[in-house]
């Protein structure tokens, strides 16, 4: 096979594998509410990708007509005569012998899933306030080489360059028009480092793990947060996470420690925003970062809490950060009182969000309610 054969078949290949991601984006974006739910995406994260299974991808097969001719098999028979088997085998068919609907396991990048995430719940981009202060290296491709890899070459490049030399040397014939790469016509992109700014950004959690708050209240939790850093991480390139959990005391703690850990006191959610506050103060100076704070609880809060826990808010949380969000998981045990004095003291301030998610069900517009405004 010529280069240009290769080249023409490698296009193609590339041109089906394009085609064949964009069904499965497609089948992906159409059941994402239930892969939200569901929150089987977690469980398989791997750094950049998540696998996860799409079930009924129709599968390319030969479909045939039926006869209209005699043939081999066909023949007299009376009106219900089995076909192909004996008496024995009259009564079905054996293990193994009955198809299956396909699932596939479909590596999908968390871009992707932002993407997907973004267009169905129209959310817009945000638009950083923190200082671009970290500088990190990107490649970009700005220049033609005569090598590189396959993945690179630049179709429209080399066929300039092969028209080029047919016309030069005389080999280009206009009564029958055909250009006719060679080796020495490929064409390859080339990048060059770039040094560019970055937002830095800080999400920190906060959550409730007194005794009222279950283990469906935290896979609820542990949902969201999912899908709120997989959102964050596409509109930023540097994310820090703090983890506070809290039930009359507050304490920062490791990932694995704030979904596991249940307590059976009583709660006090200032403690979480007095740490949250200091923390704030000492890592991560609002001059230079993007600051989201997101707190869940049940809304049981020690009642004479409740002022303290406005005052803080008011005066040290709001002026600092990009976006508070509090959501209130429907609990059994919980008052749901406190998201009603959030409300009423805050209703017009435009950095807090408030969202009551009764169910898994409620996670999207949890999401949709919280990174709604663009903050």
């Amino acid at each position: 096979m010529t280069d240009f054969g290769r080249m023409y078949h490698a296009r193609r290949i590339d041109q089906d594998a394009g085609r064949f991601r964009q069904i499965i984006r497609g089948k992906v974006k159409r059941e994402l509410k239930n892969y939200i739910t569901r929150g089987e995406m977690i469980g398989k994260k791997g750094n950049d990708i998540v696998s996860i299974p799409v079930p009924y991808v129709e599968l390319p097969q030969f479909r045939y007509g039926h006869k209209q001719t005699g043939g081999v098999g066909q023949g007299e028979g009376a009106i219900g005569t089995p076909i192909g088997t004996d008496d024995d085998d009259a009564a079905g068919p054996g293990a193994g012998e009955m198809g299956s609907d396909h699932i596939l396991e479909v590596d999908v990048t968390l871009e992707e899933l932002a993407q997907m995430l973004g267009e169905e719940l129209e959310l817009p981009n945000i638009q950083p306030r923190g200082k671009k202060n970290i500088v990190n290296q990107a490649d970009r491709y700005t220049g033609i080489a005569t090598t590189g890899p396959d993945s690179l070459r630049h179709f429209k490049r080399t066929y300039k360059q092969a028209l080029k030399r047919q016309l030069l040397t005389g080999s280009y014939d206009f009564s029958n028009p055909k250009v006719i790469p060679i080796r020495e016509d490929v064409r390859y992109r080339t990048w060059k480092p770039v040094l560019e700014p970055e937002a830095n950004a800080v999400i920190i959690y906060a959550m409730d793990v007194s005794g009222s708050m279950g283990d469906e209240q935290k896979e609820i939790v542990r949902i969201e947060a999912f899908w709120i850093d997989t959102w964050l991480r596409y509109q930023y390139k540097n994310i820090t996470q703090v983890y506070i959990t809290h039930d009359a005391e507050a304490r920062e703690v490791d990932e694995h420690t704030f979904y596991h850990t249940r307590e059976s006191g009583g709660t006090k959610i200032s403690s979480a925003y007095k740490l949250a506050n200091k923390i704030i103060d000492e890592r991560y100076p609002p001059s230079d970062w993007n600051i989201y704070c997101f707190h869940f609880s049940d809304g049981d809060n020690w009642e004479e809490d409740n002022d303290t826990c406005i005052e803080v808010l008011e005066q040290h949380l709001l002026p600092k950060v990009n976006l508070f969000c509090y959501g209130q998981v429907a609990s059994y045990w919980g008052s749901g009182q406190f998201i009603v004095d959030l409300y009423d003291y805050f209703e017009d301030a435009d950095n807090l969000v408030t969202s009551e998610i009764d169910d898994r069900d409620a996670i999207m517009d949890s999401i949709k309610e919280f990174l709604g405004k663009g903050k």
